[in-house]
């Protein structure tokens, strides 16, 4: 007899019975199993006494037997119940009881009953950027001085120029950690090197050396120097002015244009940017429908899937950590309670989106995936290998299909809120403004 009792609004309490008589025969069935095979000093295989091998493993026959018992009794009683178990369950033993029977009390957690809320009062903003022939050229100077190449120049220093240079730094008249080079080269105006030690150089000829006095900038990345008044010798050995390529039929195939046509070329990047565009758009709009769900919808989560979650996110933090070359156990300081938010905010988004998608049926169509990675596939030289490069890895083609959910998700929320379309400047989506 399965008796079911809350104990919690997620919690539930489920008395489970096994039969004595039963868990005795799966016992001795386990042991002649054992008796086959086990090999014993003094006893040919499969010839070793049963009483032997009760004795050798009839407690670990007992316990797994018990085990499989107590699982089985679980599964059958919560699928009997029509139960979403999350999490697993805790078991307890039950004192007392009937006689011929073992009892537990299985204390687990079910998912909660989600209920989007109401999106019809919800205002979202969408991008509208439009890309012309300037956002085209902006990004041709771009790609110009990612191609940059520097030639001597005998003249003083000026923005833009690369510069080489001996340099040597003290505080209070006595030399600090990293204050020292030689040969080092530094593109002036760049941002790279310090403001001030960078508009110290603009003006020197080369063979110049020069000692002035700067400031480190209160919030330093090396403590030790923030906000430290220091004093720099600088000898500037050469001076190197940018040359950016023409843009002519050689700058074009470099980009990838095999017959050098500048009309074409520029037509590809306007392609590219447009693609870029809607990524960006569509990432917003993401965003904004995702967190409109998160507000609209409040129910309760089950503390085993925080947990489970919480834990992920640490293992996944510490495995980047050592990736990146950190020696020492990354466990000391990277405590449960610094990933609470985010696991809560995806535990409760991955159950709402989990509820959209079976509610509403909008789980990824075969012809909406082939779309999106087609579309992928227009950003690399050659789309049709792509294509089939993952269509041939499950794991990739199962990331695609993921996106396609949350797009229609996305779709879904977008018809019910109040969508106004907003403009915005390129270089505002993109970020660099």
């Amino acid at each position: 007899m399965q008796a079911q009792e809350n104990a919690g609004s997620l919690e539930k309490r489920l008395d489970i019975v096994v039969a004595l008589n039963q868990l005795e025969s799966d016992v001795e069935q386990r042991l002649k199993r054992i008796a086959r095979t086990v090999k014993m000093q003094g006893f040919r295989p499969g010839k070793v006494p049963m009483k032997i091998v009760a004795q050798q493993y009839g407690a670990q026959a007992r316990q797994e037997a018990l085990g499989d018992a107590v699982e089985k009794a679980f599964s059958a009683a919560v699928t009997e119940q029509k139960l979403r178990v999350a999490g697993y369950p805790r078991i307890e033993p039950k004192q007392g009881g009937e006689e011929g029977r073992m009892e537990f009390s299985a204390v687990f957690e079910v998912y909660p009953d989600v209920a989007v809320g109401d999106l019809s009062a919800v205002a979202i903003d969408r991008p509208t950027v439009e890309v012309g022939e300037a956002e085209v050229d902006k990004t041709i100077e771009i790609l110009r001085k990612q191609r940059v190449r520097y030639e001597p120049a005998d003249r003083a220093a000026a923005e833009g120029d690369q510069a080489e240079i001996d340099f040597r730094g003290t505080m209070g008249g006595e030399p600090f950690q990293g204050g020292e080079g030689k040969g080092a080269r530094l593109v002036l105006g760049e941002g790279r090197w310090l403001k001030d030690f960078e508009a110290a150089v603009v003006g020197m000829k080369p063979g110049d050396t020069k000692s002035f006095d700067m400031t480190f900038p209160e919030d330093y990345h090396a403590k030790e120097l923030a906000g430290k008044a220091v004093t720099f010798e600088v000898t500037l050995n050469k001076v190197a002015a940018a040359v950016l390529p023409e843009v002519d039929a050689e700058f074009a195939k470099t980009l990838g244009v095999e017959s050098g046509d500048l009309s074409t070329m520029r037509a590809e990047i306007k392609g590219n940017l447009e693609r870029e565009v809607k990524k960006r758009t569509q990432a917003r709009l993401k965003e904004q429908a995702m967190e409109k769900l998160l507000e609209v919808t409040q129910f309760e989560l089950p503390k085993a899937l925080l947990e489970m979650e919480t834990q992920r996110l640490m293992q996944s933090a510490m495995q980047d950590l050592q990736s990146r070359g950190m020696k020492m156990d990354a466990s000391s300081f990277l405590r449960p309670e610094l990933f609470q938010d985010q696991a809560q905010r995806r535990v409760k988004l991955g159950l709402i989106l989990a509820e959209l998608i079976e509610k509403h049926e909008l789980r990824a169509k075969p012809d909406q995936v082939k779309g999106m990675v087609e579309e992928h596939a227009q950003s690399f030289e050659n789309p049709e290998e792509v294509v089939k490069w993952i269509y041939s890895k499950p794991e990739h083609l199962d990331e695609i299909q993921t996106l396609v959910m949350e797009d229609n998700v996305v779709s879904w929320v977008l018809e019910r809120a109040k969508v106004a379309d907003k403009s915005m400047a390129f270089d505002e989506l993109m970020g660099n403004a």
